[in-house]
């Protein structure tokens, strides 16, 4: 079936870059990004992930999750894919091995598109039970470098094993705590976060969709602080796990996935050293980028507040 599909999908791979050129000219002129007073969006790094479809055919689900790869391969503005609609949709439910089968092909053929998949955007009774017991396991085995939602993790066979594996490979869970509400009904004390903290699984946080929900990244850290009870040092470990678990190209400026300890190159971030190593790495650039609006906002507003922080 790949054999099939695919000469008709990479003709379409020019057009479908000619068309994410149009439409990201059309936003730099709505945001007037080249006048003299552009909108601070200008100034945001953004990259793309390719979403295939879930909740149709078989062979519709395929033929989107090769145009997600293949598309994900030719244009390096797009950083990976991921595969959406409701997971408790029938077709979803029914076919969720079938998808991680083709996912597990695809990811063989095109090694250098990463793998962002919601799993686990479940509840208890939204579902029949059995549906709650290994979907986020089996993502992580597809090949899942992060796991979208991972709302049901405590329902799992074997979350502690699940979520130890992702805490020793560097999988990161975004969580997101609007859109589990909304959609799911899970909030507060029901929420995974501290549970996937208490496994040291990078969590980062995200909005799932917020042209839906109408939320943003404030309002998702705010919950964060009045909901889960986390500090400031939390948030920013998120922020930090945000970038570096990105899929953004480059070097981390972390050493070992241990955020806040720089590589050898970047014991100081004002070093020649360190100037040359981010110049080499898109990542480390945005790390170090957001260092130092930490260390401004810190300054500015924690200064004498240590208690904050």
């Amino acid at each position: 079936r790949f054999a099939q599909e695919l000469p008709a999908i990479a003709a379409l791979l020019p057009a479908a870059s000619a068309e994410l050129d149009r439409d990201e000219a059309q936003a730099r002129r709505e945001l007037a990004c080249d006048g003299p007073q552009p909108d601070a969006g200008c100034a945001i790094t953004v990259h793309y992930l390719f979403q295939a479809f879930r909740a149709v055919p078989p062979g519709a689900v395929f033929r989107s999750l090769i145009m997600a790869f293949a598309f994900a391969d030719h244009d390096p503005r797009y950083v990976g894919i991921n595969i959406v609609m409701p997971e408790d949709a029938p077709i979803a439910l029914r076919d969720y091995d079938l998808h991680m089968a083709m996912i597990r092909y695809l990811a063989a053929r095109y090694p250098r598109v990463h793998r962002s998949l919601h799993a686990g955007e479940l509840a208890f009774g939204s579902v029949a039970p059995q549906h709650l017991r290994d979907h986020i396991a089996r993502a992580v085995d597809a090949g899942a470098q992060r796991i979208g939602h991972g709302t049901d993790i405590a329902f799992e066979d074997d979350a502690r094993v699940t979520m130890a594996r992702m805490a020793r490979e560097g999988i990161a869970v975004e969580l997101n705590l609007t859109s589990n509400d909304v959609i799911l009904g899970v909030r507060g004390a029901d929420h995974p976060l501290h549970l996937y903290r208490s496994m040291g699984v990078p969590v980062v946080l995200a909005t799932d969709d917020q042209g839906v929900l109408r939320t943003d990244m404030t309002n998702e850290f705010v919950r964060a602080v009045r909901e889960q009870g986390l500090r400031y040092r939390d948030l920013k470990g998120m922020a930090r796990a945000s970038i570096a678990y990105s899929f953004v190209p480059g070097a981390s400026l972390w050493q070992d996935r241990r955020l806040g300890t720089g590589v050898p190159a970047c014991a100081s971030l004002a070093s020649a050293a360190c100037a040359s190593f981010l110049q080499a790495s898109e990542k480390a650039r945005l790390q170090a980028d957001l260092e130092h609006r930490f260390d401004a906002f810190e300054r500015a507003r924690l200064a004498d507040r240590p208690s904050l922080q």
